[in-house]
This record gives C-alpha cells, structure tokens and sequence, in this order.
C-alpha cells in the first residue's frame, strides 16, 4: 500500500510539472502587451563611431509604465535586460530570437529588478556600468513586466520595433595585458636560452667522452 501512494505521488507531481513546462512554453512574446513601458537609454559616450568598452561604460537608463497600458494591474515585478541588436544575431543560434519565450535568447544579460507597485509607475532612472563579461556586440535595452507567477506580461524597449534605432555598440574586455605581453615575451626568450645552453653543454659533454 505504501509503495502504491508513493507511486501515485510521484505521478502526480510529474504530471504537475509537465502540465507547468505545457504552460511555459504556451506563452509567445507576440502575445505581450508591447510599448507598455517606455524606455530609454542613453550611452556615457556618444556619437557616431564610438564603441562603449565593457567593464568602463555606463548607460543612463530610465522606464516608466506607458500611459497606453492596459496590463498594469497584473504588474509585480520590471525586469531590465540587456538585448543583442540584429546585427550580433547573425549565424549565432544562441542568440537567436524566438517567439516562443522559453526558447527565446535575445536577452539573456541582466541589469535590473524591482518588486513593482503603483506607486511606481512614474518610473526608475538609474546607472548601469556595463559588465566585464559582456560580449562584443550591439545592443538595446528591453524592459519586462511580469506578473505573480513570474511570467512576461508586458514590455517596452530602448528601440524601435525592427531593433534599428538607438543601438550602441560594445567592445569586450579583450583579457590581454601590457605587463603579461612582457612577461611572455621574457619567457619565451628565457625558453630559447635555456634551450641553446642545454645543447652547448651536451655538445661539451660528448666531446669530454670522445676524448677519454
């Protein structure tokens, strides 16, 4: 009897658990109310040509919810993400954008969150540094909305629908070193002499043994 309820428990929660993954992967991001949040972001370095250097720049970012919104009293949490603009998405699958959230690798890096309230629907301004670990690439900012069960209801972005306007470009930490460049170059001329001094002793050497 026992062995039957912990069969039947053990059912019940993997049925459970398929019917919650059913659910997650139901929801489109064609299905987000969008424009719900307006946002901006502006680079601490501007003009054309200019790459922001990961780990150094900052963007100025700003949200608030949409006068337009509809969706606003399902709002419990804004989430703010960075995105890979179109041009970092091409012949990179791990990026790629789809429709189907659960699957969907446009925006994967996190800024920030809040616990939302309506006290809240002016809006947030803040600072963001851009992390050391971001990838060379161009970007926008995406702000979601997501209900109590953690699940995007709504969105806004930095961009304009087809991701072409107000795009920054960022430039990775390259992980190369002034002072590591020199130690390599030492040790690779120490290799070379240790090497040429291996051999004229070995020379040396034979030539001991030939004349005993």
């Amino acid at each position: 009897m026992a062995i039957h309820k912990i069969l039947f428990a053990s059912l019940l929660i993997c049925l459970l658990i398929q019917s919650s993954h059913a659910a997650t992967k139901e929801r489109l991001f064609s299905d987000l109310e969008k424009s719900a949040l307006e946002v901006t972001a502006t680079p601490s370095r501007v003009g054309e040509g200019v790459v922001l250097a990961a780990g150094v720049d900052k963007l100025s970012i700003t949200w608030k919810v949409s006068s337009t919104a509809t969706k606003e009293p399902e709002f419990k949490a804004i989430k703010v993400k960075l995105c890979y603009a179109p041009a970092s998405q091409v012949d990179r699958p791990w990026r790629k954008t789809e429709n189907e959230l659960f699957k969907d690798k446009s925006c994967p890096h996190k800024i920030s969150s809040w616990s939302y309230d309506p006290a809240m629907k002016a809006g947030q301004s803040f600072d963001y540094t851009l992390e050391r670990d971001i990838p060379t690439g161009t970007y926008f900012v995406r702000a979601y909305a997501v209900d109590t069960k953690d699940h995007e209801v709504a969105f806004g972005q930095s961009t304009n629908e087809d991701k072409t306007t107000n795009i920054f470009s960022v430039q990775a930490i390259s992980g190369r070193h002034k002072s590591l460049d020199i130690a390599s170059v030492c040790f690779s001329v120490f290799s070379v002499v240790a090497l040429l001094v291996f051999f004229v002793n070995e020379k040396r050497k034979a030539k001991i043994e030939q004349s005993k």
